[in-house]
């Protein structure tokens, strides 16, 4: 059987239970009939089973594998730390061996590989195969079933790759998956912003922000997340956590986009906000509507006033984003 690809953790623990599950996000866990599986609590012996998954799609010559995971150390001695390793791996692996005695590890005096046909689901696995579907899609144009595998694959990561494991390979793929964990989180807040999910959104945002409090494209999202919400309020106070936290990380101020954007949403004025009701006209209470007659002109004098205000007002900033946006170009 080929790797089982699930619908996500909702179904993990049903659609698994006959099958080996590895888990490499967060804390090493290997399971089988949703118990834990003994005999590779070894911290090397985890190592080595989860280089050859990561790196599944080739063979591996022992000589590298040992000096990859044991260092360049005497290479006699490095060989049979492999060996025991391997010997733990596929000892602990084989009362789970699938029907068809297919073996999880291929090895032979001079390579080792993963089975490409073992019955094994991988968290790792699935995450990747997720964010493959669906990549150079954008966001707001992602299909129903792109969004509900993306939804599923960001719950697999419950922790960066094997937390607690610093050798160099684990360390480039961890920052590799987690560049792929953030992709997926803003392909779904462009999602969200473009079918109104704002509350859903919001919690995307969050997960980013808490591997990097000073990203300032996801404060601005969540402003505009905030406004679409109706909540003006909590718009201008991301604001200001972005202003500390670019400060207090980086000691710089936000770009002219965020004060832009800041700036639209204290005048009331970002497009596709709660208040914008398309082309449509909104009178204020006591404002004068087009075709009444005028009972006050002072009054009315006032009204024109300040329309005049807020189109000027509205005008410079939209002129603003414009000029913003071609020089990005």
């Amino acid at each position: 059987m080929p790797f089982v690809y699930l619908g996500g953790v909702d179904t993990f623990a049903v659609a698994t239970m006959n099958s080996i599950q590895v888990l490499l996000f967060g804390k090493f866990q290997i399971l089988y009939s949703g118990a834990e599986l003994a005999g590779i609590e070894g911290r090397k012996t985890q190592e080595l089973l989860a280089y050859l998954l990561v790196y599944r799609s080739r063979a591996h010559a022992r000589e590298v594998l040992a000096e990859t995971l044991w260092g360049e150390s005497q290479r006699s001695q490095t060989r049979k730390y492999l060996r025991q390793a391997l010997w733990q791996v596929q000892t602990a692996l084989e009362p789970c061996i699938a029907d068809d005695h297919t073996e999880p590890l291929v090895a032979d005096p001079d390579w080792v590989q993963f089975n490409p046909v073992s019955s094994l689901w991988l968290d790792v696995a699935q995450f990747e195969e997720a964010y493959g579907r669906c990549q150079g899609m954008a966001g707001a144009e992602l299909d129903t079933a792109c969004v509900t595998g993306l939804s599923r694959a960001v719950q697999l990561y419950r922790g960066d790759l094997l937390e607690g494991c610093y050798q160099d390979w684990c360390i480039f793929e961890r920052e590799r998956l987690q560049n792929m964990y953030l992709a997926m989180l803003d392909k779904l807040i462009d999602w969200c912003l473009a079918h109104d999910e704002c509350e859903v959104g919001l919690g995307y945002a969050e997960q980013i922000l808490r591997y990097d409090r000073a990203r300032e494209r996801t404060h601005r999202r969540m402003m505009r997340l905030y406004y679409l919400a109706g909540d003006r309020t909590s718009a201008l106070r991301q604001y200001a956590k972005l202003e500390r936290a670019l400060r207090e990380e980086l000691n710089v101020k936000p770009s002219q986009r965020s004060v832009l954007l800041r700036d639209q949403i204290r005048a009331d004025a970002v497009d596709g906000g709660p208040h914008s009701g398309g082309s449509a006209t909104r009178f204020e209470p006591g404002q004068r509507v087009p075709g009444q007659p005028c009972t006050d002109p002072r009054s009315h004098l006032r009204h024109l006033h300040e329309s005049l205000t807020s189109m000027q007002r509205q005008i410079r900033l939209e002129l603003e984003a414009i000029e913003l946006a071609l020089t990005e170009t």
